[in-house]
């Protein structure tokens, strides 16, 4: 039972299922609809596949029957980002860390399981619930294996991007790094090294019809791409969509050298009824102080509306609000900062606000 199960988890494909049509302010219109993918063809599985797969799902199972978690690979949990997907569902980005110095194999398997914790809550007084549904499928709301190359040489801790899609609730997402099993392992072989984490994660309804956002995605830098990815570079690089690429920064500690990007896109804004929004987005900054804030300095607000949007632009043929800025930070005197970007719906008279914390030093 337990092989039927994990032939699925290592043949599903984690090819991003949603459609980005993104307005960029400075850029034009970027377009870009995912390509449907047909699933891929069963195939044989090596004896070490199999053996693999039963070894993380074992792990796993363990840490989510409440038994700790090893670390020999020093696996490190970096962030999440969400963001509105197809079907009623939210897409989730995430990102992992591990120390490729305590790697002796050119590769890692890397398993993760999105566990629901409402179903848990839910389930009746003593019942168990069932791991497996009659047609053989996962019962998680996702999972996934693969693997991930170790660059040769690397000292500095490797970052790792994969993602999943659920509906809005709360989740636990367990993470799996360990060095593979070999096809023969020699006699009295050390086990392999191990790894796993878990993080509760909370997904919000993004389809409510209330004005919402993603997260503000804090950007090291955000590049064209000139080509569409394939499913398998896709699956590595989540934070590709359209005809962009977010790299994420690790921690928002920034030098006066360098600027501030962000990116954010605004869902659920009303429209006249040309399909046009009309959305006024502020940024202000506060510095931070002695457990108070002063403000500091404010960039010039953006309009989204029938003045600036591209005439064909829709928001009910699926075109999506995008908003962001890059702050140069030489001018902002070393210290801790709040960015406040104000979210104003003038059709639908609502407002909201999204924090960024950072901080400036000279060096």
């Amino acid at each position: 039972m337990l092989l039927e199960k994990s032939r699925m988890v290592l043949l599903r494909t984690c090819a991003v299922l949603f459609t980005v049509l993104l307005f960029a302010p400075l850029t034009g219109l970027a377009q870009q609809n995912a390509p449907q993918q047909k699933p891929p063809q069963p195939r044989k599985l090596s004896d070490a596949e199999k053996k693999e797969i039963q070894v993380v799902v074992k792990i796993t199972d363990d840490i989510v029957a409440g038994q700790p978690a090893p670390n020999d690979l020093s696996l490190t949990w970096l962030r999440e980002d969400i963001l509105k997907a197809l079907g009623n569902k939210e897409y989730v980005p995430f990102s992992v860390s591990i120390d490729p110095t305590k790697i002796s194999t050119p590769t890692v398997s890397l398993y993760w399981r999105v566990v629901s914790k409402d179903a848990a809550a839910a389930a009746p007084a003593g019942g168990k619930k069932d791991e497996k549904k009659k047609d053989g499928k996962s019962d998680y709301p996702w999972e996934e294996l693969g693997s991930v190359t170790i660059p040769p040489g690397q000292k500095d801790p490797l970052r790792i991007s994969r993602s999943f899609m659920v509906g809005p609730g709360n989740y636990d997402l367990i993470v799996v790094a360990k060095e593979p099993v070999p096809e023969k392992a020699p006699k009295n072989a050390p086990p392999q090294k191990t790894s796993a984490i878990k993080q509760s994660i909370t997904v919000p309804d993004l389809w409510n019809d209330q004005l919402a956002t993603s997260t503000v995605i804090v950007a090291e830098r955000i590049d064209d791409l000139n080509e569409p990815l394939t499913p398998k570079q896709q699956s590595e690089r989540p934070y590709a969509m359209g005809s962009m690429e977010i790299i994420p920064v690790i921690n928002t500690k920034f030098k006066k050298t360098a600027e501030l990007q962000t990116f954010v896109l605004i869902y659920n804004a009303k429209t006249h009824p040309d399909g046009k929004p009309d959305v006024l987005v502020e940024y202000s900054f506060y510095t931070k102080q002695g457990g108070a804030e002063k403000f500091f300095n404010k960039t010039n607000p953006q309009n989204l509306n029938a003045q600036t949007l591209p005439p064909q632009f829709d928001l009910a043929s699926g075109y999506q609000l995008q908003s962001g800025q890059a702050v140069p930070l030489a001018s902002f005197p070393e210290g801790d900062y709040r960015l406040e970007i104000k979210i104003t719906d003038k059709v639908g008279n609502k407002s909201l606000t999204r924090d960024v914390n950072f901080s400036v030093s000279g060096s």
